[in-house]
């Protein structure tokens, strides 16, 4: 009796550790809520879209500024985008040019009419000011998950009963950031908050992702926000992304995210 009930227990540990044991690690949480993410927003093919940017100094004047976009997913790489600004006239014609890849650094070249010349940005200058905004030129490069460690952190309820994710998200490349804290909303796969934290591990900014869309490729439902405010803690300064309209769907050809017709 005794050496059968020292048995039960004996099982009874083993299986209590082989639970233990079996229990995912923050770091397997968090790389594997990401390629959820990732996969979730797969799909779109490509996107056609115009947008205004406003650009809020520490003193509260605006300037704003008019822009059409457009994406192209890829299948072997990491997508490719074009943005065109047509006003004011003090920046109309100037023009953005983003290849991403999965590994190694982005691609990104800026045509500029007044000088009637393409500029590669390089890797050093990446971290750099996007047009004088709040965003960088990281911020509009590659998010692939293969040039970031995950680590979860926490799950919280949001007030009308939706799942939030907290991720914490690091560079293992070079960037202008030492870490990431991600707010992922379960319901849409999507990231409502995002804030980034410069090289001495400072709270820098703070993006806001709202008034998401849903839209249908296929059978496929993606959610995309039609705002993002990135607010700098240090400099309180601001930039605000509106989508006026965005279609997602739409078939690009190469051609257009070439190089050469940037000019």
């Amino acid at each position: 009796m005794i050496i059968r009930k020292y048995l039960l227990v004996l099982a009874l540990m083993l299986s209590f550790g082989t639970i233990l044991s079996a229990k995912e690690s923050p770091a397997a949480k968090g790389l594997r809520l990401a390629k959820e993410l990732e996969v979730a927003n797969r799909g779109f093919v490509g996107e056609s879209s115009e947008m205004e940017m406003i650009l809020i100094d520490a003193y509260k004047s605006k300037t704003v500024r008019q822009m059409t976009g457009k994406t192209m997913e890829t299948k072997s790489d990491g997508d490719k985008s074009l943005m065109v600004f047509q006003n004011p006239k003090d920046v109309k014609g100037t023009k953005m040019l983003t290849h991403t890849h999965k590994k190694g650094d982005d691609d990104q070249w800026l045509f500029l009419p007044s000088l009637r010349r393409v500029k590669r940005i390089s890797s050093r200058s990446k971290t750099s000011s996007f047009m004088g905004s709040e965003f960088s030129y990281e911020d509009l490069g590659s998010q692939e998950i293969d040039k970031y460690h995950f680590k979860w952190i926490k799950n919280i309820k949001s007030k009308k009963g939706d799942t939030h994710y907290i991720l914490e998200r690091r560079p293992k490349q070079k960037s202008g950031y030492s870490k990431m804290l991600m707010t992922i909303s379960k319901k849409m796969m999507s990231a409502i908050k995002i804030d980034y934290y410069d090289r001495k591990g400072d709270l820098l900014k703070t993006g806001v992702f709202g008034n998401f869309k849903q839209y249908k490729v296929g059978d496929k439902k993606i959610y995309r926000a039609s705002l993002i405010e990135m607010k700098n803690i240090q400099t309180k300064k601001a930039s605000v992304f509106t989508w006026k309209s965005r279609k997602l769907g739409v078939k690009h050809r190469s051609r257009d995210f070439n190089k050469k017709s940037l000019k």
